[in-house]
């Protein structure tokens, strides 16, 4: 099959493109902004929008200019279709927001960064949360952080496509450093275990959370894990 031009998904009319510059945790610097203006206005792209991950698409692009573009962009290209991290959504947290209890924003940018050209067998999605308000859509992710006043609570499987499942909640009151570790090690378990295509959700139905537990949450033993079907 010929591939496309480099980060780039056809449209519907077969004939157009759209890229995704990569935006992490949606944190846009005044200079790709400033960039991201010239080659819209310079290319005539007709469109640009926000995505539900924080991040901005530009469609209407001609497939001639695509490489001018991201040259001209000077940004990474935002994953949209590949089987890897296509983003980590974050919430301000502590950074700004008055209700936060935890840096949502902080943890987020580098729990992507942790992640980078990881090679997974489907899309996967992270929601960080700094407060339970839960703004970052952390029980809606396939890994899911969320703060509390006691430290982060982490949750895996969940999803908001076509078949929505809630995430199950895997360990509470833990520290940044224990969050990252255990994220590590649920995403690299999930790499190796699940089959082709298969997202996180039907992973977790497939073999059982008790499963995890065994092969995954044995190896943390600084987690106190009475139960991990926690309503």
């Amino acid at each position: 099959m010929e591939e496309g031009p480099r980060g780039a998904i056809l449209q519907r009319d077969k004939q157009s493109y759209a890229i995704i510059p990569r935006t992490p945790a949606g944190m846009v610097s005044p200079e790709h902004l400033e960039s991201i203006i010239k080659v819209v206005r310079r290319y005539e792209i007709p469109i640009i929008k926000i995505t539900s991950g924080q991040r901005m698409v530009l469609v209407g692009i001609k497939e001639e200019d695509v490489e001018k573009i991201w040259n001209e962009l000077g940004m990474t290209v935002g994953e949209a279709t590949a089987p890897c991290v296509h983003y980590v959504q974050a919430c301000p947290g502590t950074a700004v927001c008055k209700y936060g209890l935890q840096d949502s924003l902080g943890l987020g940018l580098e729990l992507e960064e942790m992640h980078l050209d990881m090679h997974l067998p489907a899309k996967l999605k992270m929601g960080v949360s700094g407060c339970p308000r839960c703004c970052g859509e952390s029980y809606m992710r396939d890994i899911g952080v969320l703060g509390t006043g006691k430290g982060w609570t982490v949750i895996f499987g969940g999803n908001s496509g076509g078949r929505p499942r809630i995430g199950d909640v895997v360990a509470k009151g833990l520290s940044a450093d224990e969050v990252k570790d255990l994220v590590k090690r649920l995403v690299t378990y999930y790499r190796d275990t699940a089959n082709p295509g298969e997202r996180t959700a039907r992973f977790v139905e497939r073999i059982g959370m008790e499963k995890i537990e065994s092969d995954v949450l044995s190896q943390v033993p600084y987690i106190p894990l009475a139960d991990l079907n926690l309503k």
